[in-house]
């Protein structure tokens, strides 16, 4: 068991983000971006779901939920992502081998300007993150809460200026080609997108198997 030092701030049950700036090229960008919008012009099943629940936006969450198995680029894609979740859940403390953990599912979003993706979190998962394609001047940025946010009993106004440990949300602004790895528990969501052109991303998650 740890103890703590007398007089001293120390900080527990930490939360934890993952980000690897510059992830992929802008070529290797570009190439994904078109097709996405390919899978996303032969998807009827995804663009009917999307309409009902991604108001006019597209995932393929629902229809394709899993991108790598129709494409070769997305499968190198995971592969190149497997290397990080592995190495965050290492740096998390996780007992895992990079062999125990595996991609569960990877999708695509197209967000138009004025799209909104409300808070959620990824259940049936352990780790899960996003590769931006896709980010024009303005675009949103990814804004996680507090996971104490409805446990803050009786708690002040804080002050203008906080230290980023201390702040109730934290926006993470990508650019394209960006890597963001986050806890699937974290709750997280997309402000609508003011920008004039089409935000792009590849979501996914990532499980484990007992060995």
């Amino acid at each position: 068991m740890a103890s703590l030092k007398t007089g001293k701030i120390t900080s527990l049950f930490l939360t934890e983000i993952y980000i690897q700036k510059a992830f992929l090229s802008p070529r290797d960008t570009k190439s994904l971006q078109e097709e996405c919008y390919q899978i996303r012009d032969s998807d009827a099943i995804g663009q009917r779901w999307s309409q009902k629940n991604y108001l006019g936006g597209y995932t393929s969450y629902a229809s394709i939920p899993k991108v790598p198995l129709l494409s070769s680029s997305f499968l190198d894609l995971e592969k190149k992502i497997h290397t990080h979740v592995a190495r965050f859940s290492d740096l998390l403390d996780y007992d895992l081998k990079p062999r125990q953990v595996y991609c569960n599912s990877l999708w695509i979003n197209i967000m138009p300007p004025g799209v909104v993706h409300t808070g959620h979190i990824h259940p049936q998962s352990f780790i899960s993150g996003t590769i931006y394609l896709s980010v024009p001047p303005k675009a949103s940025s990814l804004k996680f809460e507090d996971p104490r946010l409805g446990f803050l009993m009786a708690a002040p106004l804080q002050k203008k200026k906080l230290k980023v440990e201390h702040q109730r949300f934290f926006q993470f602004a990508p650019q394209a080609g960006d890597l963001v790895l986050f806890e699937s528990w974290l709750r997280h969501e997309v402000p609508a997108n003011p920008a004039k052109k089409d935000r792009i991303s590849v979501s996914f998650n990532y499980d484990w198997k007992s060995l």
